[in-house]
Formats: structure tokens, sequence, C-alpha cells
């Protein structure tokens, strides 16, 4: 058990993190219409807090990057504070938690924003999938493409979000740059079809993302900031067919600008393009000197070896947290998982499907009660 790689410290930006167990970045919809944080969602946070790390759930940086029904936003006072009082109780739990940063670009609609249409690299529409607004679920939109002052002002926007986070006492962030989100969205050849210096070439493909980093390093050390990428992903319609001379190009920059680390979505269980052979965390470990994080889909036993082998150093865990607070428990003791493959109540209500969820000593103790009954 005390062997396992999972359970061994690891240093990140000068702070021990007891595990390299990863609470993933889950959009969970319980921050209501004003999109505050709350005591749910510290409750939800602090009953998790015993991860190595905790990413928050998806957080809009601006009104424009709204996509989502009551997820959390970064970009007002009322929100610095909501949030405040969650890393509070984190921390006092003995946890680490970093804010991750959510532009969503065309993965929105017009019901977001008041008749306005979402905006994207390009005037390229969401094919295959509906969305669901504050007015139902409806058909994508096709977006407008966004202009040179649209682009400075959503750089700015990642830069008072960073601000932000920092205020409220996060211990780092993360850019997310993945799952066919806005920054997605310009790196991938599909979606970004511009003529101008952020489309065509991989350079201006990147340089959305770069001037990003560049906004919110100027706030954050270097070693307080990750980045999370979706090489292999087909969510919100990604995947082109230079993926990963593209992803490649990508984890270099980043690697040049010495961040904290980098979270991949490397597994499968999310969806995959299927435009040639899945990148690997082996290939990212050739490109990257920091911090590598793995995700999606993993099995405990996939994670050790992940760690062991040396192609990461934590790997990130979603569904089987949500319906077993105490993952780290469960793994460290072979514990059986409660079963994660019933989604009807995660999304968006109160305490059920988010809170309510029993520890495996909870659950063994009531068991052992009805025997005796």
């Amino acid at each position: 058990m005390t062997d396992s790689a999972l359970f061994q410290p690891i240093e990140w930006a000068g702070k021990t993190l007891q595990n390299r167990m990863v609470l993933a970045p889950m959009t969970r919809g319980r921050a209501g219409n004003e999109s505050i944080p709350n005591k749910i969602m510290g409750d939800q946070y602090v009953q998790r807090a015993d991860a190595g790390l905790i990413i928050s759930e998806a957080t809009s940086i601006s009104p424009e990057g709204v996509g989502w029904v009551n997820a959390p936003g970064i970009y007002n006072d009322e929100m610095v504070e909501g949030w405040r009082s969650v890393i509070d109780r984190v921390h006092q739990a003995g946890g680490k938690i970093v804010l991750q940063l959510w532009h969503t670009g065309r993965a929105s609609h017009s019901d977001f924003h008041n008749g306005e249409l979402p905006f994207s690299a390009s005037a390229i529409k969401i094919e295959g999938d509906e969305i669901h607004t504050p007015k139902g679920k409806k058909p994508y939109e096709v977006p407008r493409a966004m202009t040179a002052d649209d682009i400075q002002r959503t750089v700015e926007d990642f830069k008072k979000a960073a601000i932000n986070a920092k205020a409220a006492g996060f211990d780092g962030i993360e850019v997310h740059a993945a799952n066919g989100y806005l920054l997605n969205q310009f790196l991938d050849s599909r979606s970004n079809q511009r003529d101008d210096n952020y489309g065509g070439s991989l350079e201006n493909r990147y340089r959305f993302l770069s001037e990003v980093m560049d906004a919110v390093l100027s706030v954050w050390p270097a070693e307080d900031v990750g980045v999370r990428l979706s090489p292999n992903g087909v969510f919100n319609d990604m995947g082109a067919d230079d993926y990963r001379e593209t992803f490649t190009y990508v984890a270099q920059q980043l690697n040049k600008l010495k961040v904290g680390y980098l979270h991949v979505m490397d597994g499968l269980a999310f969806g995959f393009h299927e435009r040639g052979e899945p990148m690997t965390l082996a290939e990212f470990r050739a490109l990257f000197d920091g911090i590598i994080i793995g995700n999606c889909g993993y099995t405990k036993e996939e994670a050790e070896k992940r760690i062991s082998d040396g192609d990461g150093d934590m790997i990130a865990f979603g569904r089987p947290w949500i319906t077993n607070p105490d993952l780290v428990t469960r793994f460290k003791h072979n514990y059986p998982l409660t079963p994660f493959d019933d989604p009807s109540t995660w999304y968006g209500g109160d305490e059920e499907g988010y809170t309510d969820y029993e520890t495996y000593r909870e659950s063994s103790g009531k068991d052992a009660m009805s025997s005796l009954t």
C-alpha cells in the first residue's frame, strides 16, 4: 500500500503535495444564477481535500466567457468573496487548490449573452451536438470571428481573472486550453481558419495562447501556473489532421515559459478524434520539463504505471471522485468503489448527487447495522 507511487508526496511551486492524485476539474452547475461560489461548493471540495491537488471546476473569466448554466465566475467582487470562502475551508482541511480559467468561445449560445452571438477564432459552428442554455437545449450557432479588439480585451480578461484568483487565495491557476473551448479553438486548424496573425501557421495559431500566458505570468510566478491541453480530444468538435505537430509545438513553447505543470488529457474516455495514433504522456515527457498530470479515464493501476514508468508525475481523476468522496482512502486500502455510471443528478440542483455520497466507512457501518437488525 505505502509503496504505491500514487501516494508519495511531490514538490510543486515550493509546496509539498501529500500525494500524486489530482481532483480533476468538473463543471457541476451549483453556483446559481449569479455564478457565485457558495457553501455546498465548499462542502464538495472539503470532502475531497485529501487530494494532492484540487483543480477547480472551470470558471468563467468574464461574462463573454460564460457558456454553462450555473457555472461559477471570477470576474466580480462577489465571486472573489465566494471563492475565498471555499478556499479558506479547503486550506483549513489541509488541501491545495488552483483555479481553472475558462472562456467557452463558440461552445456557448446567444441565450447566455442577451441575444449576442458568442465568438470564436472563425465563424465556424460546432457540429453534431446541442447546448443546454438558460432557455433550454438548443443547437449550436455560427459564432462571429473575433476581431483584434476582441482578442486584446479577452487577453486582459484573463489577466484580471488571474489577479482575482490571487486575491481569492488560490494556490495557483490553470489556463484551460483544452476540450474545444476558446483557446483550443484557436489552436485547432479546423476551427481556426483565420488569415491574419492569429491563423494559418503554428506560430500564428499559438499566438493567442501565448499572449494569454504573458498576461497571467505577469500576475503569477510561472511555477504556480498550469495549462490544460487535450491533444486527442474530439469534444466540442475538435481534432485536425495536424494535431500531433500542433501540440508538440505548444508543449515546447510552454516548456520555454517554465510553467509549473502541463495537464494533458491523454486518455480517450472523453472521446477520440481518430486522426492518427493518440498522443501519449511519454511524448509530452520528452517535450516538457515540469510536472506532467495525466487525465481521462485512468484506473488506479494505470495511474500507478504511468507514474512508475516516469511518463507522468500526477494523475487526475474525475468521475470516480464524484461518487467516492474518499477516493484516496479507497485506493490506498483497495476498498470497492461506489459505481459512477449514473450522471442523472451530477449537474445542477443542490446537495443531491453532489455532497451526499457516503464514504466507505459510512456505508460499511450502515451495512453492519442492517445485518444486526
